[in-house]
Formats: C-alpha cells, structure tokens, sequence
C-alpha cells in the first residue's frame, strides 16, 4: 500500500519464525489528522511493483559459490527448524526486474533479515549487515532494518537472483521468510523519513492530551475517567514511539524480540484500559465479573508463546473491540448520552478494517475511539461545570438564607424589645445582652462565605445564641458536649438551626430550664453528631413538619458532602432528638 506522502511500505513489526511460527506484518503509518486517515485510507492505490519475487530456498553450510546467479539450488530447503549455533547458512531468491532503473536513479533493496549477514546480488557483493560467522567473537553489529543501493548495470530488467550469507547465533531457532522491497532508493529513504515524521507529530498530540488530562485527574481526583484517558493516551504515544523507534535508533536482532515483547505490553494496557473506562460510562451489572474474566482472557493471549506476536496482537485488539462494543452498546441501548456516537466510531473501525491494511485500521481504530473517549469526557466536563455553576447559585442562596435566619423582622423586633425594657429595667445586664448580639452577629458574619466551619466555631455560636435567647425568653438554657473532636468541621450554621428549634419548639422544664446536649461519635465507616434536646415536650400549637430551618440543613449537608449523609428527627420522652450522619 502506498500513498505518496502519507502511507508507504514500511514495516512496522516483523520477525522470521520457524514453520510453527508466525510473522507479524504490520505496515506502513497514518498521519496524525484522522480525517486524513478515513478520507485517504480508501483511496490510496496499489502502486505497480517494479520487481516480482519468487520462492526463497535455504541451505545450513558455507560456500562461496552459492552467491552465483547461476547455481543448482533445487535440493534446497524451503525451511530450516534450527541452526547450529553460530554456524553460516544461506539463502536464494530470484527475481525479475519489471522495469529497468533511470540513469543516476539506482534501485534501493530494502531487507528486513533476522540475523548478520552478507548480500550478494548476481554474485556481487553489494553490501554486509554485521560480521556473519563472527557473533560469537565479537559484539552484536549491524541493524535488523536496512537499505543498500543496487548498482543500476546491475538492476537490468530481466531475472536476477538475490543471496544472503547469513548467521543467526542469538536466536538459532528463527528461521524463515526474510521480507524485501526494491523500488527507488531515494523514495525508500525519504519515505520512511516522511512516515516517522507523520507518526512522530501523531505521537505527539497523545503526549500532550496524556498530560492535559493528567493534570485535570490531579485537580480533581475523584475523575478516574479521566486519569484512565491520560494512560490511554499515553500507552498510544510510547507504542508508536517504540514501533518507529527503529527508523533514527539502529536495532540489532539480538533486540528485536525485547521490543516486541514491550510493544505487546503497551497494546495489553491499550486494551485493557479502553474496555474498563466504557465500563465506567457506561455501568452495568456484574461489571466487576466481566472486567475480571476479560483480564484473564487478555493475559492469556499475552502469554501464549513467546513469538506469536502476531497472534498476541490481532487477539488483544480484536478482544479489545468485541468487550468494547458490548459496553458501548448497552450504553447506547440504555440511551445513555454519547452511547451512540462512539457505537458509530466503532462500527466505522470495522470498515476501515475491512477496506485497509490491519496496521492503518489499527492506527486508524484507536485514534477513533480515544476521539469517543474524549467526547465522553467533554460531556462529563460539560455537566460538572454547569453543576459547578449550580453550586454557586446555591451556595449564594444558602449563604443569604443564613443572614435571612439572622436578620428576620420578628427576631430583630423581638430582640430590640426585649433589650429596651432590659436597658430600662437593669442597664448593666442590657449592656451585656448588647454584647452577646454583637457577638453572635460577628460570628455569623466570620461564616457566611465558607462551605465548612471548624465545630468549635459552630458550638460557639450555639452558646452566643442561647445567651441571647436566655435574655429574651428568661428561661435557663444550656449547652453540654460529650466527645467532640476539635479537628472536625461541619457546614455552618447546621447545629444553630437545631438549637433554634428546640427553643422555638421546646417548653421548659419544671425548673423554668431547657437544656442541650452534642454528642460525637466516629468510626470508619460513619461520623455521627446527635443533638438532643431536653424540655417538658413540644408546643401543642406548632406542627413537626419539615419547614425552612430543616431544608437549610440538608441543602448545606448536600453541599458539602454530596448524597453521603443521613438525617433523622424524631421526639423521645425527654425531648428531641437529631441525628446527622456523615459517611
């Protein structure tokens, strides 16, 4: 497959195997711009091959003569199971030349052998990979990938035939098909500097991605969505990133396997990975089980033998897809927002497998369902600012109903009432009832703007109010605690408002007192506060339905703590009793 600028024969993982061995050919490379990718992926052409080559034979041993054109190879193997360590063998190609080379353009030969060796083109030596015969000697040399020049008197039209003189001493073992291509040798070049270029830019927009969402997870992390999107991301980067590290950083075959061996790890958390984030858009029942018998099948893809990588791939991705769909749709059966739209995303993988090479569809695939991905999460995004926004209306409400609470016509007529006819009747205690006023209203004033308060502060204000309320009423109030954690913190004004309902509710006791009591608990399951209220029993003429005190507690307990809260009200022989659980 080639296309010009964007697609090009280049190989993206091969290795030879023995006969019960398979070889992984993933070629060429999209561009980063998946546009470009759907629109150019169906129409780039089969460019006409320049050359047509024929079956490769192979024979254990070492003898000048077999470099010949012309040269009886017929009892020759067409594979070879083993080599004997360190030990020289050959291999014979022949092939036509279609089209004979322009002037000053010579014809590339671009090899892709599992080994040192030396080639020959019609007997001539026309370049060396490595010291072959020598490995054991001396240290690993040469590179698995590489292009040598065919001299043009050479590369005549007609049948040529193409040896190697090879050894194989790290893995004698793999033997088998060498790959080859032979087209301008300029064009080899530079295309394969193209490739790289394009991945390298598509590489790139992953990283970046990888770290935006990074950092948003760390602003809130309570997004695992999004922190599983930032690994995907950049899983994707380091895979093409050590698929073309090959193409500026020379590879000796001795390595080969340890790259694919990490290749195949980076595509085994891929496809992991985008599974388990449609499982958390998209929930159902049993997902743990599901996840967990998807990660055994996954696994034992991955550990099937050590050189099935071609296997090990198609079977991750394909078992990437199939659990992926199934998610996806029971999202989009569910009509769960996007669903849809990434259901399209996949089927249209399917197309651009079936319509391109599996490495373009694989390319292509993924950037597909990173963009569902994203679109996921921009939904997300979405709903948590405008619930931020929300949050803001109401917590702006919240803090005027707090100073509505304080500054009410009744409380203030009444309160100014009671203070004159102190001020009249014995001035030095109405100085004081001034002072608890203008206590109480600094207090409030400390913790109109916060979401959450120290519980020191809140018992604070309960006391400047019943000091209040004990001027005004000339009941006797009182405030017990009973294993408060100073280090604890509640939303402010939550306890005020109950102790303003057992005095508005409350009648004294026979010695003209009404008392109160916090009580703390915690575990590490729950912290609980208990606010009980010990009075004579409830005005007959007042009603125990929820009013506007108890929806301000539990808008301020929803604000702060989301649905992980309780809140209980109920009478008891001596009283009231409330009960805020936080969990």
């Amino acid at each position: 497959m080639n296309c010009s600028l964007l697609l090009s024969n280049d190989k993206f993982i091969k290795l030879l195997y023995s006969q019960n061995h398979l070889k992984l050919g993933l070629k060429s490379s999209p561009c980063v711009l998946l546009i470009s990718i759907l629109l150019l992926a169906t129409s780039c052409g089969q460019k006409p091959s320049i050359f047509k080559e024929y079956r490769t034979v192979f024979k254990v041993g070492d003898h000048p003569t077999w470099a010949k054109k012309v040269w009886n190879d017929n009892n020759w193997e067409s594979r070879i199971k083993r080599i004997p360590e360190g030990q020289i063998f050959w291999s014979r190609t022949k092939i036509d030349i279609l089209t004979a080379p322009e002037e000053f353009r010579p014809y590339g030969l671009q090899i892709d052998a599992h080994g040192e060796y030396e080639i020959f083109w019609d007997g001539v030596l026309i370049g060396k990979n490595g010291n072959p015969g020598q490995e054991e000697e001396l240290p690993p040399e040469g590179e698995l990938w590489i292009t040598f020049s065919v001299p043009t008197h050479l590369a005549t039209e007609g049948e040529h035939v193409l040896a190697l003189r090879l050894s194989n001493y790290y893995f004698p073992d793999h033997v088998g098909q060498y790959e080859i291509e032979i087209a301008d040798y300029e064009d080899l070049l530079t295309n394969l500097l193209i490739d790289t270029s394009y991945m390298h830019v598509f590489a790139g927009a992953f990283l970046i991605a990888s770290i935006y969402f990074l950092f948003l997870f760390l602003n809130n992390r309570k997004e695992y969505p999004t922190l599983i999107f930032s690994v995907c991301c950049f899983l994707i980067f380091a895979l093409v990133l050590t698929v073309f590290s090959k193409d500026y950083s020379p590879i000796h075959y001795s390595l080969h396997v340890i790259r694919l061996h990490i290749i195949n790890s980076f595509l085994l958390g891929i496809s992991f990975l985008i599974p388990y984030y449609f499982s958390m858009q998209f929930p159902y029942s049993r997902r743990g089980l599901t996840l967990i018998l998807y990660a055994v099948i996954l696994i034992f893809i991955w550990l099937i033998s050590d050189h099935a990588f071609d296997f090990k791939t198609v079977g991750m991705v394909l078992s990437m897809w199939c659990f992926s769909f199934g998610m996806v749709a029971y999202g989009a059966y569910n009509n769960v927002r996007g669903a849809r739209l990434v259901l399209v995303t996949l089927l249209l993988s399917i197309v651009i497998y079936l319509a391109t090479s599996f490495v373009i569809s694989l390319y292509a695939s993924l950037g597909l369902i990173l963009l569902g991905m994203l679109y996921l999460l921009s939904i997300n995004i979405k709903e948590q600012r405008l619930a931020y926004e929300d949050s803001l209306i109401h917590s702006t409400r919240l803090r005027l109903e707090l100073l509505k609470k304080n500054i009410q016509p009744h409380f203030l007529m009444n309160t100014l009432t009671s203070l004159i006819d102190w001020v009249e009747e014995a001035p030095k205690k109405g100085v004081l009832f001034i002072e608890a006023l203008a206590k109480e209203f600094d207090l409030f004033n400390q913790i109109e703007n916060q979401t959450l308060i120290p519980i020191t502060q809140e018992i604070d204000l309960c006391r400047q109010h019943l000091e209040i309320m004990a001027y005004r009423k000339e009941i006797k109030y009182s405030l017990e605690e009973e294993g408060i954690d100073p280090e604890q913190k509640i939303p402010p004004a939550v306890l005020h408002t109950l102790l303003e309902n057992g005095i508005t509710h409350s009648l004294p006791l026979n010695d003209n007192s009404i008392r109160f009591k916090l009580v703390f608990e915690s575990n590490s399951d729950y912290k609980c506060y208990t606010f009980l209220t010990f009075a004579a029993g409830v005005r007959q003429t007042t009603t125990r339905e929820e009013g506007t005190g108890l929806k301000y507690i539990k808008a301020r307990l929803t604000e702060s703590y989301q649905e992980k809260w309780d809140f209980a009200s109920e009478p008891i022989d001596h009283g009231w009793k409330s009960t805020i659980k936080i969990y």
